[in-house]
């Protein structure tokens, strides 16, 4: 009896093998993440010779989507994708270490007829890392994810709110929000923002903080423009997050965005901080 030769379509992909795929995935993310990509893909695929640790169902959850998204072929996709999942293992093992516990509310568990939200709320982000051609806002998406998987207080829903809001945000408009958010601690300037600054630059700039304010997100709300108006003009120091713009700031974890870059966004603003 001959014995027929094997071919690739014969070869069974071993439990290993498909673990290495995402576990590959998450190790691409180092051209966004930096090396911590290596320790992140050895706290979900390698969790013994982990320095540090995670939920194991917020781990699974991980797992099982990086296992989905190993097929990415389009090279700045493919890190975007393994980008978030590392910043959200590097998160979600910060929260872990300061004692802030996954939930337990069913957010791991499966529901009728459909999959745990946890597990669509991660498709979710990785798809709008995906899609995030301003690398640095994936930071924030990872730590969303984390940030969700310890909340009870956060929905479905409303998760995928303040997703869809931060996928309609810059990356300046995110670091404007972060330095409303943080203004009791690092005041803002008072000088008055012009309504139609000259430079374009300043303009453009000028008109994020006019998109998040009509966007529901920042107060006040803007004043329409009159002809003979004597309102005062708006300074920075008079921003406020409103309720939605918590949620954003809260799920993005933007007390952590880099001091930098706010400063960098108020100084397009025409306005050097103080």
């Amino acid at each position: 009896m001959q014995v027929r030769a094997g071919t690739d379509e014969d070869h069974r992909v071993t439990a290993s093998e498909q673990t290495s795929t995402g576990r590959a995935l998450v190790e691409a993310g180092s051209a966004v993440a930096g090396s911590m990509c290596r320790a992140a893909a050895t706290v979900l695929f390698e969790p013994t010779a982990a320095m540090v640790a995670v939920d194991d169902r917020f781990a699974a959850c991980l797992r099982a989507v990086a296992d989905e998204e190993a097929g990415v072929t389009v090279l700045r996709e493919r890190v975007r994708a393994g980008a978030v999942l590392a910043f959200a293992v590097e998160y979600a093992a910060t929260l872990h270490r300061n004692g802030r516990s996954a939930r337990t509310d069913g957010w791991f568990d499966p529901r009728s007829g459909d999959r745990p939200s946890a597990d669509e709320l991660a498709e979710a982000v990785v798809a709008a890392a995906r899609r995030s051609t301003e690398e640095r806002r994936v930071r924030h998406l990872g730590y969303l994810l984390a940030e969700v998987a310890v909340s009870p207080d956060v929905d479905l829903a409303l998760a995928g709110r303040a997703l869809r809001l931060a996928g309609s945000l810059t990356w300046r408009q995110l670091a404007l929000m972060a330095g409303v958010g943080r203004r009791d601690r690092v005041p803002l300037p008072m000088t008055p923002l012009e309504d139609e600054p000259r430079a374009w630059s300043a303009w453009g700039a000028r008109e994020d903080v006019a998109d998040l304010q009509r966007s529901g997100l920042l107060d006040p709300p803007p004043v329409p423009v009159r002809p003979v108006a004597t309102l005062p003009r708006l300074r920075p120091a008079d921003l406020r997050l409103t309720r939605l713009g918590v949620l954003v700031h809260r799920l993005l974890v933007l007390d952590l965005l880099h001091e930098d870059a706010v400063t960098v966004a108020l100084a397009d603003l025409g306005l050097p901080r103080t």
